[in-house]
């Protein structure tokens, strides 16, 4: 089967479900709560994290920029919600000399996810072994503690082709997540970039021997959304697989709007 004949075949099989209190529970298990904004404050990010716990449960992670991961260390210093950050972001085009600087210094600084944007216009222009070594260099500088999320921008690589290739190409050089999208370009997610994603992972996951995830960001702010993305993960990789050690949703206003349909 083709690619595209896959994809297609995945997503015309969604069907629409009603928001439910166990659903709600469930998604809001799997967001990665995010704030990147160019006037992010102390304040602001204060009360983001007001809403990282809720009365059906709480968010996975809270990814800031990381000037913020001090608050969110001391805010969430005895949970298990974790203190992701970003690097090489949302370009994609720093050196590696100073990539591996900003992940170091985000260590230090106690950050326990790292979301570095891979280097997507050198890998357009053929640089594959490049970025392959790019992503090396940053799961080295992570170690195994810190789990590892590669932003792909697949808004840029556009064609589900190259989507592929660069997802297998991350995993195999040692990402423990791919990721869809910064956010930051015109294109965020989609289905069927997800949908590509999750087949390379179903894919690859006996060869590497080791769990991958995957991260869906960039205007995932509706609840139907979500649902349609776990329900994608749900049939290429099984329920059980879709746990927060597998699988996010990057967003911002996603809670907000998930509780509204719980509070009607």
């Amino acid at each position: 089967m083709q690619w595209s004949e896959a994809i297609k075949e995945h997503v015309q099989a969604l069907k629409k479900v009603e928001p439910t209190p166990g659903l709600v529970q469930r998604i809001l298990s799997l967001i990665d709560l995010t704030s990147l904004n160019d006037n992010d404050t102390n304040d602001s990010i204060a009360k983001l994290f007001e809403k990282a716990r809720t009365d059906y449960g709480h968010v996975a992670a809270v990814c800031i920029y990381p000037q913020f991961i001090g608050l969110a260390r001391t805010e969430f210093a005895n949970s298990p919600i974790k203190t992701a950050t970003v690097a090489n972001f949302p370009s994609g085009d720093m050196s590696l000399e100073n990539v591996l600087i900003e992940i170091n210094d985000a260590l230090e600084q106690g950050a326990q996810e790292i979301d570095v944007v891979f280097p997507y216009l050198r890998y357009l222009a053929g640089e594959r072994q490049y970025a392959h070594n790019f992503v090396v260099a940053c799961k080295a500088a992570c170690g195994d503690e810190v789990t590892l999320k590669v932003i792909l921008e697949t808004g840029a690589l556009a064609d589900s082709a190259i989507i592929a290739d660069a997802s297998y190409d991350a995993l195999a050089a040692g990402a423990d997540f791919i990721k869809t999208s910064t956010g930051k370009i015109s294109e965020g997610a989609t289905l069927e970039a997800a949908t590509t994603m999750l087949l390379v992972i179903r894919h690859i996951t006996p060869q590497l021997k080791r769990s991958v995830g995957i991260k869906i960001s960039g205007g995932v702010r509706e609840f139907a959304q979500a649902v349609q993305y776990v329900q994608l993960a749900d049939d290429i990789l099984g329920r059980e697989w879709v746990a927060p050690a597998t699988f996010r949703i990057g967003a911002s206003k996603l809670v907000d709007e998930m509780l509204s349909h719980v509070k009607e």
